[in-house]
Formats: structure tokens, C-alpha cells, sequence
């Protein structure tokens, strides 16, 4: 169960991820191009940052893999409290990418520019996170968590999913993270190439 389990934690963060760079790349594009984004594909995007992490991923990690983590070793502490604040502060960040995404589609003067910072401000935090855990949690979980922890872990994760969640907002999850990868522009999804 602990391969398991760790597929899908890691293709998690690599759905994460895509979305992420998507999004930076798409607000790159915009101050390169000095063109506006599909602003639907962004909404979409920030949307699944919001529904996805902090509504499903990071609650799962809290509940079942920091905290078998914490029972089982005192020395994942410090990273354990380190990724709890990054969660704890996520919603903030979300909120601070639809406030500046509003202020750029609303034709605010700096309303570019200050999009570009949220988005390069969410992704660096993110991604710093996701490698966090990836490169430093992680090993220390299959360092001491059980076999019996890892069926719990994995059964959080898995396709069931939380059941303290309702099931259709995993699939919900699933199929605008799908949405968004047929809508945004390569190199981060299959849609059309902007002019």
C-alpha cells in the first residue's frame, strides 16, 4: 500500500504543479505579449487552485500523513509545523490571485503587473511546498510510518477519496483539472495556441 498510497500523493502535486505553471505561463504570455489571457481559463484555473489543494489535498495531509507522521517520530516536527503554516496560509493566497485576477480583467492601470506578482508570489510558494514534502516529508514518512499507516494513508488518497468529503467533488476536481489542460495553451495543456 505504501507505493500506493505515494502514487498518488506524487501525481497530486504533479496535477498541482501543471496547473501551476500553466498559470505562470499564461501571465508571462500576457506581459511578453502585452495581450490580454483567456480570462475564463485563468478563473478556471485559480478555481481548481481553490477547490483542489485546499479543499481536498492539503486536509488530507494534515489528517492522515502529518499526523501519523507526528505519532510515529518527533523529528518531522519542525517540517510538519513548517507545511501546516504553508497550508494553513493557502486560502489567503488564493483569495490574493482572484483579487488581483478581478483588478486586471476589470482594466485596473497596474492590474497586469500585479497579477503577474500574485501568480509569481502563489507559484513560488507552492511549488517551494510541493518540493518540501516531496524532498524532505516524504522520506521521513517511509522512514517511520507502518505498513498499517500507509493503508490508511493510501485509502484517504485513493479513489474513494476522504470520507469526511463528498465523493462527486474529487471527480469534480478530476474534470476541471482536465477542463483546464484542453483550454490553456501548450506547453502546459492542448488548447489552441494563442496569436
Amino acid at each position: 500500500m505504501l507505493n500506493a498510497a505515494l502514487s498518488v500523493i506524487h501525481e497530486e502535486h504533479r496535477s498541482l504543479a501543471a496547473v501551476v505553471q500553466g498559470l505562470r505561463y499564461i501571465a508571462r504570455e500576457s506581459l511578453v505579449k502585452h495581450a490580454p489571457p483567456d480570462f475564463a481559463v485563468l478563473r478556471a484555473m485559480i478555481f481548481y487552485l481553490d477547490e483542489f489543494p485546499e479543499k481536498l489535498h492539503h486536509p488530507k495531509e494534515d489528517s492522515y500523513l502529518f499526523a501519523r507522521l507526528r505519532e510515529r517520530t518527533h523529528e518531522a516536527d519542525s517540517v510538519i509545523d513548517e507545511l501546516e503554516q504553508h497550508h494553513a496560509e493557502g486560502g489567503q493566497r488564493v483569495r490574493n490571485l482572484e483579487r488581483a485576477l478581478d483588478r486586471f480583467e476589470g482594466g485596473a492601470v497596474d492590474g497586469l503587473k500585479e497579477f503577474s506578482e500574485a501568480v509569481a508570489l502563489f507559484s513560488e510558494a507552492i511549488l517551494d511546498h510541493i518540493a518540501r514534502e516531496e524532498q524532505t516529508l516524504i522520506p521521513l514518512a517511509c522512514k517511520h510510518l507502518s505498513p498499517a499507516d500507509w493503508v490508511e494513508i493510501g485509502a484517504a488518497f485513493g479513489e474513494n477519496g476522504d470520507p469526511r468529503f463528498d465523493a462527486a467533488a474529487d471527480l469534480e476536481c478530476r474534470d476541471l483539472f482536465s477542463r483546464i489542460l484542453r483550454l490553456a495553451p501548450p506547453p502546459n495543456g492542448t488548447g489552441p495556441l494563442r496569436a
